[in-house]
């Protein structure tokens, strides 16, 4: 590993940790209420729930968004980057899904904000804050801009969050134990450079066609007892 590289791995592994303050352990995209209804009731069918949400939710449809708001953030287009995070944010169909994004993005910004260096300068911030609301792949994009950290790394810090958050809730919910759960991560965290290969490789539209996401999400909306935030 040359130094350059090596430079960029602390902002890359703040940003992937379950650590960063953004509340994204809170929810579960739907894995709750297909839990419920038994669509995903032991690790082979959650393995299935979590890669298929990495493949469509992630790979079609937030790192698409997330690679075009940082296009247009580095080149100083905030017009663009706005009506991009407007097109995130409504490609969110149910009031859980946007209720997620606004939280984590809002959170991310204020981190950003705290943060006590970065390339993003006071003006540029508070545009980013007046955006309401900031979805969490475009605040995801900013900071990884901020951080000059490398498109292929802050994809890799987003695709991450996303499968660790999705198999910290499936070992809660279905249950799962620990080791299942570090299986699940292992075997789908092999998928991400692939996938995130095709992202950079192509300026394909966002596909944001989740039915069954949508589904469960609004299922989970009225669901009796939930573990997770609605």
């Amino acid at each position: 590993m040359n130094a350059h590289a090596a430079a960029h791995w602390p902002a890359l592994l703040q940003l992937a940790s379950s650590a960063l303050p953004v509340g994204g352990f809170g929810y579960s995209q739907g894995l709750e209420s297909a839990v419920e209804l038994q669509q995903v009731r032991d690790e082979a069918s959650a393995a299935v729930w979590i890669g298929d949400l990495l493949q469509f939710g992630f790979a079609r449809a937030d790192a698409r968004w997330w690679r075009r708001a940082a296009q247009a953030l580095q080149a100083n287009e905030i017009d663009q980057f706005a009506q991009i995070n407007a097109q995130c944010w409504a490609s969110r169909e149910t009031r859980e899904l946007r209720l997620e994004s606004e939280q984590t993005g809002r959170s991310l910004l204020k981190w950003l904000r705290a943060l006590d260096k970065g390339t993003l300068d006071a003006a540029t911030l508070d545009q980013l804050d007046a955006m309401r609301p900031l979805t969490w792949p475009c605040a995801h994009a900013a900071a990884c801009t901020a951080l000059s950290l490398p498109a292929e790394l802050g994809l890799h810090a987003l695709g991450w969050s996303l499968l660790e958050n999705q198999v910290l809730a499936a070992v809660k919910l279905v249950p799962l134990g620990q080791d299942a759960g570090q299986r699940i991560l292992h075997q789908l965290a092999q998928r991400l450079p692939e996938l995130v290969a095709e992202v950079l490789a192509s300026d394909t539209e966002p596909n944001t066609f989740l039915p069954l996401l949508a589904l469960h999400s609004s299922a989970h909306e009225s669901q009796f007892s939930r573990l997770f935030r609605s």
